[in-house]
């Protein structure tokens, strides 16, 4: 390469950088404005319903008027022409409208029949759709018994397989649960270690900056929650022992925790804890997936198997877990498959997730450099701003000084 190529280069990297730069720095000073001002320009009015002379109707005087304003109602034989009254109107126009509701109620119970009503897919007969059998996997066609169904096995599976592909990536890249929160300061929990502790005299996951406040505030080492004393080894498995009987999802991943770490005087078992891990998931606890998806990766009490990780992990993700949305993400990135890497990593990103997005913003630069990619502006723009309100939201002075400890 020439030298002026390389200048050239050199300046397309630096023009890359400043609009990265501009982007972050609007983006930030957006988020230190004040935004409890109240708007001054909005003025609340009040409004009068009138209701006009024409829709109210009303007749005082029964009988002959004058000449050009008598008639006679055709059914009441009130006046004497062959006009019908605007009582008699309204009782005729009730009755039409009645029959027209009772024929669109007929309409829909025929619509609801139909609906009810399926074809198998195999020989065509059209049955009731509760009385045929339903394909286990994709939901989506139904036979009219098993013969048939076991028939049409071979013409349906990629159809089939196809259809299970989607309905699983629908519910993998929708949007993911509310954040879970800390049960005191009620703001949701952070991503990473050393950011919350599980507390098995209550079973509640406290975040570290209430803990922090606590033993600022009484001086000794008490649950934030519910003032209960540190426990000994023996008297924090029996606790544990005690929540796992509740089907505290929690409790077992933390014990299956001290069985991988070999704490609190139990051996070390990789297998025995990617069994907890596995059952802590089963009860909703995103992070023992999460975990079970790291014994699987690293070959942790099972066999290193990256396909039965990454299963793992996105079971862990649909729960809400960030850490495990991000780990689909190398996953997928590491197979090739970018657009679904950076997928993961948006969604992480506007999430809290730092190193997410820090591969959001490789991306965008990539995209920049050669003329295409799967980040534009706008969108690593809206990431960006996502990520920096899901900060603030989880950002306080008690988990400032706590990280600060820490560290």
């Amino acid at each position: 390469m020439s030298s002026t190529d390389t200048t050239k280069h050199g300046e397309d990297n630096n023009n890359i950088d400043i609009i990265t730069e501009d982007i972050e720095r609007v983006v930030i000073s957006e988020d230190k404005k004040d935004t409890d001002e109240e708007c001054t320009s909005c003025e609340q009015n009040n409004y009068v319903d009138n209701v006009g002379s024409d829709v109210l109707q009303t007749r005082t005087k029964r009988g002959k008027d004058d000449s050009s304003d008598s008639f006679e109602c055709s059914l009441c034989s009130w006046g004497q022409t062959t006009k019908i009254c605007i009582s008699c109107e309204q009782k005729l126009e009730q009755a039409k409208n009645d029959d027209l509701s009772q024929n669109d109620t007929e309409d829909s119970n025929s619509v609801a029949i139909l609906d009810d009503m399926s074809t198998c897919a195999s020989c065509g007969k059209v049955g009731k759709s509760d009385d045929m059998n339903t394909c286990n996997k994709c939901k989506a066609v139904k036979y009219c018994n098993a013969v048939c169904k076991k028939k049409h096995r071979s013409k349906h599976k990629k159809a089939c397989e196809r259809r299970v592909a989607e309905l699983h990536d629908e519910k993998l890249f929708a949007d993911p649960p509310p954040p879970e929160e800390c049960p005191i300061c009620f703001l949701p929990l952070q991503c990473g270690n050393q950011t919350e502790t599980f507390k098995s005299c209550c079973g509640k996951t406290v975040c570290v900056g209430c803990i922090f406040a606590m033993k600022m505030s009484e001086g000794k080492d008490l649950c934030a929650f519910c003032r209960t004393p540190r426990a000994t080894s023996e008297e924090e498995i029996k606790l544990l022992e005690k929540l796992m009987e509740k089907r505290n999802g929690g409790a077992y991943n933390v014990l299956a925790g001290y069985y991988a770490h070999g704490r609190l005087g139990l051996p070390r078992d990789y297998q025995k804890a990617s069994g907890l891990y596995h059952r802590a998931g089963e009860l909703g606890c995103a992070e023992g997936y999460y975990n079970l998806g790291i014994c699987y990766g690293h070959g942790r009490g099972v066999e290193v198997d990256i396909t039965k990780a990454k299963h793992y992990f996105e079971l862990a993700a649909m729960m809400g877990d960030v850490d495990a949305r991000y780990s689909v993400g190398c996953i997928e990135g590491n197979a090739g498959n970018h657009h679904r890497a950076i997928k993961h990593c948006i969604l992480a990103a506007r999430s809290g997730h730092e190193k997410a997005l820090e591969k959001v913003k490789e991306e965008y630069m990539h995209a920049c450099m050669v003329g295409f990619g799967f980040v534009t502006k706008d969108g690593y723009e809206i990431t960006l701003r996502a990520y920096h309100e899901r900060q603030k939201e989880m950002k306080s002075d008690a988990r400032e000084k706590a990280a600060a400890l820490i560290a």
